[in-house]
């Protein structure tokens, strides 16, 4: 589950196209080719961020927090772009981040990739998430991808196809919360990383769900995120894109927190 009420739910993008600050054209660091091509759109109810990213059309593809009603738009995407899925990315395993994880990766034959914390919710995806998302998830039923890979090894480098990602722990929202980073991805050659609930645009993920913990979220915030440059490039779970430059300076919820 996502962030308090601060948080805009606006679309990051809307059509797949790089956005204003994507790469134009392939590019090389370390012999990989560089991701120049994300879109992201709010997928159902809860109006969770699912994210594509690729190298170019017509290569694998990296889906990241496939939400409810994920399916529809991500096929448009995949077959205008002939692209096809090499992994599924959570960032944690809450319902809005993984309610079509299953049948997105059992379908297209790839992987998904969870934090052995959060596993549990592949298939108990409202284990202390109270009420109201009970209710909403009301007949539904969930059971885990046929493949699955945990990510238990904290600062690891997953190669993907053309896409290599950085996967960083940062517990907090929950004990199982992940960033993904990916390298060189901008015109400036600035890294994207995807925040999933962990950090939004002036504003943070919530702890008070099963396995939250503000000291730890804001321990996780200090030491991977507020590490990076402040042209990072922010990709949260739900609303506008961000920097890390920009929530350094402007974040309420942040205000004091330095290294």
């Amino acid at each position: 589950m996502g962030a308090p009420p601060a948080v805009s739910r606006g679309p990051v993008t809307k059509s797949f196209r790089a956005p204003p600050w994507a790469a134009s054209a392939p590019g090389a660091r370390d012999g990989k080719l560089l991701t120049v091509l994300i879109t992201g759109f709010p997928a159902g109810v809860l109006q969770c961020n699912c994210y594509v990213l690729a190298e170019r059309p017509g290569t694998d593809a990296v889906i990241v927090d496939p939400g409810q009603r994920a399916m529809g738009p991500l096929r448009r995407i995949l077959d205008e772009n002939r692209l096809t899925p090499a992994a599924v990315l959570l960032t944690h395993g809450h319902i809005d981040h993984m309610w079509s994880a299953q049948k997105v990766s059992d379908t297209y034959g790839c992987p998904t990739y969870i934090h052995p914390e959060d596993r549990f919710m592949l298939k108990d995806p409202i284990y202390g998430m109270g009420p109201r998302v009970a209710q909403l998830m009301a007949g539904a039923f969930f059971r885990e991808p046929k493949q699955v890979v945990e990510l238990d090894r904290d600062g690891d480098k997953i190669d993907l196809g053309s896409v290599t990602v950085n996967v960083d722990h940062t517990p907090g929202h929950t004990r199982g919360s992940v960033v993904f980073r990916v390298a060189g991805a901008t015109k400036t050659d600035a890294d994207v990383v995807f925040s999933g609930d962990t950090l939004f645009e002036r504003s943070v993920g919530r702890t008070d769900l099963f396995g939250g913990s503000g000291r730890d979220l804001l321990t996780s915030i200090l030491g991977k995120l507020w590490v990076l440059d402040d042209d990072t490039v922010v990709l949260p779970g739900h609303g506008n894109a961000t920097t890390i430059g920009a929530e350094r300076r402007g974040n309420p919820f942040l205000e004091g927190l330095s290294l």
